[in-house]
């Protein structure tokens, strides 16, 4: 595939297979001061061609947003229904529809919000383990995690502080082989050197074991891609596939610089590629490709 996979500026993928439809869920970018106001999805069924489903949530139709800073959203299935988890206005908010392509209806109030706990309530990561029970994750500058209760809308016990070494913000969570990855990126989304890390663990709620950088521009295969994170993990169903999704900024568009602006930091694109493990399970250098 070539990336970006989409055209446009988008950032903060995530990226679900349902009933054999690929789906990528983004931040809308290249606006000012990352003031987007509503959510679109993506959808394929090969990884390469996309089809622009439209807007499955407006903030404009959710009053405790304030209406703006619409990002980093994620999704899960569960029992039939889609549950969309996001960030509002530094709150975290939830939604369900009966369809991944939306649209979505709010809860009503934040999940989350924003004077909860310490750091910034931002990037939500919802993981389905294999038994059906969810947990969502998120934070700036602390990674939470929490079990949802049945109704995906609410926690079913207590709220956990699981942060990592350098962590940062969007944590990403999943399972290969009984072992739980824990996912987070490091610095600031404007630095060239944004990059993905991680650690393994036994349980779905714990503070990682390890801390080793995954996807890093000095692991790409061209010199002026930068700033690779905030990403999501798919696997192919029914297979031992895998692929990460993730944003980086369009060098072709701001050229090779090393101080991104505040603009630039709006004009970031989505990108997937293959991710591998090496016999003791381990994440390999993923090379992010142009």
């Amino acid at each position: 595939m070539s990336n970006p996979i989409i055209r446009g500026f988008y950032a903060d993928p995530d990226i679900a297979c349902f009933n054999g439809r690929f789906y990528i869920y983004p931040t809308t970018d290249g606006g000012q001061e990352w003031n987007s106001t509503y959510f679109k999805v993506f959808s394929s069924d090969n990884l390469e061609i996309w089809t622009d489903e439209g807007i499955i949530l407006d903030f404009k139709d959710i009053s405790w947003t304030g209406g703006t800073f619409a990002w980093a959203p994620a999704i899960c299935e569960h029992k039939g229904k889609y549950y969309f988890y996001y960030s509002g206005n530094g709150n975290i908010g939830a939604a369900v529809c009966d369809s991944p392509a939306g649209k979505f209806t709010d809860k009503g109030s934040p999940l989350v919000a924003k004077d909860d706990y310490e750091g910034t309530m931002i990037d939500p990561d919802v993981f389905v383990d294999d038994d059906g029970q969810a947990y969502l994750y998120w934070g700036n500058g602390h990674m939470y995690a929490a079990k949802l209760a049945d109704d995906m809308m609410s926690f079913d016990g207590p709220v956990i502080d699981i942060t990592p070494p350098n962590f940062r913000e969007g944590s990403c969570v999943f399972k290969r082989n009984g072992i739980y990855y824990y996912t987070w990126c490091e610095d600031d989304t404007r630095s060239p050197n944004y990059h993905v890390r991680y650690g393994k663990g036994i349980s779905p709620i714990q503070k990682p074991d390890g801390n080793t950088v995954i996807l890093h521009r000095d692991f790409a295969e061209d010199k002026s891609i930068k700033c690779t994170g905030h990403h999501a993990v798919l696997n192919i169903p029914d297979t031992d596939e895998w692929y990460i999704c993730y944003h980086r900024f369009n060098t072709e568009h701001y050229g090779d610089i090393e101080d991104y602006s505040t603009e630039a930091g709006n004009h970031r694109e989505i990108c997937i590629d293959r991710m591998y493990f090496d016999e003791n399970g381990d994440i390999l250098p993923v090379k992010a490709s142009k």
